[in-house]
C-alpha cells in the first residue's frame, strides 16, 4: 500500500478532479446501496452469528464498493494507457475511490468493534491524523525530497532507514486509532512527491520483492483462508451469482452514467465503468478484515473471494473489447 500511494500522481488527480470526484463517488455510492440491500437477504443465513445487521449490511456496501487501484494501474500499465486521458481519468477516479473507501471501511470498523463513542473517536483520531499528514508531515518530506533530488551519489542510509521507519510508524498510528495499518502506508506513500527521487528509487527497489514476495504471499495466505466447498448447494451458488450480478451492475452501471454526466463519450464510460469494476487484492484485504471481525461468515467470505475473482478477471478482455489498440483513446496524449 505504501508503493500503491508513491504511485499515485496528484497533479493529474487534481487535473481531472471534476470528472474523478463524480465518477468516484456514483461508483461507490451505487454498489453500496445494492450491496446493503443485498444484505437485508444475506444476514439471516450468511452472517457470522453475533454480527449486527448495521455492521453485516455497512460491510457488504463497502466490500461492493471497492476498487483495486494497483490491478487497474497495471492494467493500464500492461495496455500502455496510463498516460491516454482515459488512463488518467481512470487512476484518478480509483485514487479517489480508494481513499473514500478506506474511510468507510474505517467507521464500519469502528462500528464493528465498539459502539457509537468509538466510532467518534476513530473518526476524531483519522482526522487529526490526517491534518498532521497534509499540513505538518507533506511540507517536511517534500523538502527532504527536493533536496534528495539535486544530491548525487545513492540515498544516504539515514533516509532509506528513517523512510521505512516512517511507514511502520504510520501504519501502527492508524492501526492504534482504529483504522487499518494499510490506511496509513498509503497515506504516507501520497504524501511523498511522485516524481521525486525517493519515490523514483523506492519503487524500483521494493517492486521485485513486493510483487515477487510478499503479493502472492498474502494471495497465498487469502486462498488458505478460503473455502470453495462451503458453497456446495444450488442455493449457495444462486446467492454467489446474485453477489456477482449485483456487484457488477453497481459498480458498472453507476460508473457508465456518472461518466457520461461528465462529457465522457459511451465507449469511454463503459471502458471506465470495467476498470472500476476491478476488485482485485483491495477487496481480498477488506474480505479478510471481515473474517477477522466476526461480521461475515467463511461461506459468504468464500463467494465474495469468487466475486473479486471474476470481476477482475473479466477486466482485461472487456477493456480490449471497447478499446482496441489502435483506437484514439489508446493512444498517450501529449
Amino acid at each position: 500500500m505504501f508503493l500503491v500511494g508513491l504511485e499515485l500522481n496528484a497533479v493529474r488527480l487534481r487535473a481531472q478532479a471534476r470528472a474523478a470526484v463524480a465518477v468516484s463517488h456514483a461508483s461507490i455510492v451505487v454498489p453500496f446501496v445494492l450491496g446493503s440491500g443485498l444484505a437485508l437477504a444475506l444476514y439471516p443465513s450468511l452472517a457470522q452469528p453475533g454480527a449486527s445487521f448495521v455492521s453485516f449490511a455497512l460491510f457488504m456496501g463497502v466490500a461492493m464498493a471497492i476498487t483495486a487501484f494497483p490491478v487497474l494501474a497495471r492494467i493500464l500499465t500492461d495496455r500502455q494507457m496510463e498516460r491516454t486521458e482515459l488512463g488518467i481519468v481512470a487512476l484518478s477516479c480509483a485514487a479517489a475511490d480508494d481513499v473514500t473507501a478506506w474511510c468507510l471501511l474505517a467507521m464500519i470498523v469502528g462500528v464493528a468493534q465498539s459502539q457509537v463513542t468509538g466510532v467518534v473517536a476513530i473518526t476524531a483520531g483519522a482526522a487529526a491524523f490526517i491534518t498532521v499528514m497534509f499540513v505538518v508531515a507533506k511540507p517536511l518530506v517534500a523538502r527532504l525530497s527536493a533536496r534528495c533530488d539535486v544530491a548525487t551519489g545513492p540515498l544516504p542510509p539515514l533516509v532509506i532507514s528513517g523512510t521505512f521507519l516512517a511507514v511502520l510508524l504510520s501504519a501502527m498510528t492508524t492501526e492504534a486509532i482504529g483504522i487499518h495499518s494499510l490506511f496509513g502506508a498509503f497515506l504516507l506513500g501520497a504524501i511523498v512527491p511522485h516524481d521525486g527521487r525517493i519515490a523514483r528509487e523506492f519503487t524500483a527497489k521494493l517492486k521485485d520483492p513486493v510483487t515477487v514476495l510478499l503479493l502472492p504471499a498474502f494471495f497465498a495466505y487469502t486462498g488458505m483462508r478460503t473455502q470453495i466447498g462451503l458453497v456446495s448447494s444450488g442455493e449457495d451458488w444462486l446467492w454467489c451469482g446474485a453477489i456477482v450480478l449485483v456487484a457488477t451492475l453497481g459498480k458498472f452501471g453507476g460508473t457508465l452514467f456518472a461518466a457520461r454526466f461528465t462529457g465522457q463519450t459511451w465507449r469511454n464510460s463503459a471502458a471506465l465503468g470495467a476498470l472500476m469494476n476491478t476488485r482485485g487484492l483491495m477487496e481480498l484485504i477488506v474480505l479478510n478484515i471481515g473474517l477477522d471481525l466476526g461480521v461475515i461468515s467463511p461461506t459468504l467470505f468464500a463467494m465474495m473471494v469468487i466475486m473479486a475473482l471474476v470481476t477482475t478477471a473479466a477486466t482485461s478482455p472487456i477493456l480490449g473489447l471497447l478499446i482496441p489498440p489502435t483506437t484514439p483513446e489508446s493512444r498517450p496524449v501529449a
